[in-house]
């Protein structure tokens, strides 16, 4: 899909329109960068945690679920470093009074630039046909290697202020790259600070008794916290794996892009913990596997892209992020990281208990590394609504939208529709509906001509409409309409259970 804002645009309006999300406290005006979803959001939200979860835990036996709470100790977050470190850079605009974060300032130059190369490409693309060789034309051209030149120093400086913790020297490099706010246009910037991300709280109901807790910015630490507990309950063997969804929640001063960025979202997180020297390996062997994840949902290949981290998180010894091709630009959509025994030593000595695990084939007692994948279920729905909105003209000159999400992720799995309301179709309808919705999300709809609500199926990505006539009441068969290519065929009402079932299994 294009780099293209209006298609954003059309994805969100489709979004609040057809019940998939909406803003929070909408008849309030909404509340910044936090959103409710609705009828069938929660449903596609649900499907993607039951594919993932099912990939993660159910498949493989050596991984078992967790649900930890979302308070928790308040020296849990100071061992993990979210106490002292867990800030964005930011920058203020004194002209447009709009707050900005530094680095995405600088990120968001480069990603021009890199725009810039591919318009380059495409061109000569056209140019050469099938003489053209992309990888050639990359390394030799002189315009693309200029642009290259400056996103490679631009990235390089921005990396080594932000290792540094050099506020002034990321004010430079903004100043110096003639970054303006895209709002006022101008280049008056104040200085670039540290704000904190993590919400604040207090537990007990009296106010001299107050302590100062944190809403969890991570669901990570609930798993490092139960280590123990999980691996002598469990009977686990080392290499094995924690698996947990949940909430978390940043103060993100610049939460932007619809549900991409909020202040309340959800993560799918699985931590493996391994032999230490065997992480990199695992390291790899994850990357591949959660590629595959996403590849299986039939999404193009072309749409996924590996991007190494050239800036390590301090307890990191390798780390990589899968970014997905969404209308706004390829953006991180899950994390794989070796996060090393940082995690497990800190608790270690912040709680004074012995966290480590006595591995039997070594005949020693060691502190396991961690492989990290986390990826956000709020930002997978976006991928998968975004890969899914779909525009047609079709052969009539008509047009319709249809939603082409994988039918294994589809709120609704299929609509009962008798053609008209009377003649006893709508109770042969109402029979079928009843034996289909004990094992799929089913509809009935039987409001507007047949065509008008095929289009509202195709506009919640129904795989299935069944349409009971008049012939239903002799031979008890039915037509049945596939959404994407729109053909129908006449099926016995027995073997309808059958055909979904074959459609939608993983």
């Amino acid at each position: 899909m294009a780099n293209n804002e209006d298609i954003f645009k059309k994805i969100i309006s489709h979004a609040k329109e057809y019940g998939f999300v909406f803003p929070s406290s909408d008849i309030y005006d909404g509340l910044s960068a936090v959103y409710d979803y609705g009828e069938y959001g929660v449903e596609l939200k649900n499907n993607i945690k039951n594919y993932w979860w099912r990939a993660m835990v159910q498949n493989h036996e050596n991984i078992v679920g967790l649900d930890s709470a979302i308070f928790m100790h308040p020296t849990i977050w100071k061992a993990s470093g979210h106490v002292d470190a867990f800030s964005d850079p930011m920058i203020d605009n004194r002209d447009s009074k709009k707050r900005y974060r530094a680095d995405v300032l600088v990120e968001d130059y480069v990603a021009k630039i890199e725009e810039k190369i591919n318009k380059e490409v495409e061109k000569a693309k056209k140019r050469f046909g099938d003489a053209f060789n992309e990888a050639q034309f990359r390394a030799t051209n002189p315009r693309v290697l200029e642009h290259q030149a400056k996103m490679d120093e631009a990235n390089t400086r921005l990396n080594n202020c932000l290792n540094e913790n050099d506020l002034a020297g990321v004010k430079k490099l903004i100043e110096d790259l003639e970054i303006v706010c895209p709002v006022s246009g101008s280049r008056n910037w104040t200085e670039v600070r540290q704000f904190n991300l993590m919400f604040s709280t207090q537990l007990g109901s009296l106010s001299e008794e107050t302590n100062t807790i944190y809403l969890r910015p991570e669901t990570a630490q609930g798993i490092f916290v139960n280590f123990l507990n999980v691996q002598k309950s469990g009977r686990m063997k080392v290499p094995f794996g924690i698996a947990q969804i949940g909430k978390a929640f940043r103060n993100e001063i610049v939460a932007r892009q619809f549900i991409f960025r909020m202040r309340e979202f959800e993560q799918m997180e699985m931590q493996f913990f391994v032999r230490p020297g065997t992480e990199l390996e695992w390291f790899e062997k994850w990357k591949a596997e959660r590629l595959q994840w996403h590849l299986s949902l039939g999404t193009a290949p072309e749409n996924f892209r590996f991007h190494p981290h050239d800036k390590l998180a301090h307890y990191a010894n390798a780390a990589c992020d899968i970014e997905f091709k969404f209308p706004i630009g390829f953006k991180e959509l899950e994390g794989i990281h070796s996060r090393t025994d940082f995690d497990l030593t800190a608790h270690q000595k912040y709680s004074g208990r012995k966290i480590q695990y006595f591995d039997p084939e070594l005949n020693e007692s060691y502190i396991p590394y961690v492989i990290e994948t986390s990826i956000g279920l709020d930002r997978t729905f976006l991928a998968i609504l975004s890969n899914a909105y779909t525009e047609e003209v079709l052969e009539d000159g008509s047009e319709r939208v249809v939603l082409k999400i994988p039918p294994v992720l589809a709120p609704i799995k299929a609509t009962v529709l008798p053609l008209i309301k009377k003649d006893g179709l709508p109770e042969k309808a109402r029979e079928i509906m009843d034996v289909l919705k004990v094992d799929f999300m089913c509809q009935y709809d039987e409001k507007d001509a047949i065509g008008r609500r095929y289009r509202r199926q195709d506009a919640i990505g129904t795989p299935y409409c069944i349409t009971v006539d008049h012939q239903t009441l002799q031979d008890n068969t039915v037509t049945i309409r596939e959404r994407d290519s729109m053909l129908q065929e006449r099926v016995p009402i027995d073997s309808l259970t059958e055909i979904i079932r074959k459609k939608i299994s993983i």
